[in-house]
């Protein structure tokens, strides 16, 4: 990443190694089977050190990653003004996307395959993605001129984030075409659909 020092890129792929470590893991295994222990030590790092970026296995599985709810907001805010607030939301998710799949396509795919076998799981994914969002809202918000309570910036953020999860579950299906391309193209049409009725917001009025 531009300007990380040595010790920044250090953490970042100490935090890699153990969520990878864990999807793995709990795909060979079953969660229910994996410890905090096994996932140290086949990311050569200690119990303590796993302590460092995780509460737990669980959040190691899901792997969230710290930096995306400011990225997101900085990639919202760099688009050019003439664009639609759903085509920049679209754009901006679309780099996310790329940027994940970037390394290790498979294992995203293991990761999706691991939390939907785990339902608790499912829950501490959205609420993962519950700070991103808000972070989205405000960018948004900003972007538009609204204030970040006015319903319109929560509602692209909310359906944005829902056809980013559809585009992930449909892509991870097993009859499912698991290139990195078709799962963009799949976002692009749920978001194509969101901007149908989402394309810009509604002026603002000072009643109400």
């Amino acid at each position: 990443m531009p300007g990380e020092g040595l010790r920044d890129r250090k953490k970042r792929r100490t935090r890699a190694a153990l969520a990878r470590a864990a999807v793995l893991l709990a795909a060979e295994r079953g969660l229910d089977h994996v410890t905090v222990d096994d996932i140290s030590a086949a990311a050569g790092v200690s119990p303590r050190t796993f302590f460092n970026y995780f509460a737990g296995k669980e959040e190691a599985v899901i792997g969230p990653d710290p930096d995306a709810a400011a990225r997101i907001a900085a990639r919202i805010a760099a688009q050019p003004e003439d664009r639609s607030a759903a085509v920049v939301v679209r754009d901006t998710l679309l780099a996310e996307i790329a940027d994940e799949l970037a390394d290790d396509p498979e294992l995203c795919l293991l990761r999706i395959k691991v939390v939907h076998q785990h339902p608790a799981l499912l829950t501490r994914l959205f609420a993962a993605g519950e700070e991103t969002e808000q972070h989205m809202v405000a960018a948004v918000a900003a972007r538009c001129g609204l204030s970040p309570h006015d319903i319109y910036p929560h509602l692209l953020a909310a359906a944005a984030g829902a056809a980013f999860r559809v585009a992930m579950t449909r892509w991870a299906s097993p009859e499912g075409r698991r290139d990195p391309a078709r799962l963009a193209e799949l976002f692009i049409e749920a978001m194509d659909l969101v901007a149908a009725g989402l394309a810009d917001p509604p002026h603002r009025s000072d009643e109400g």
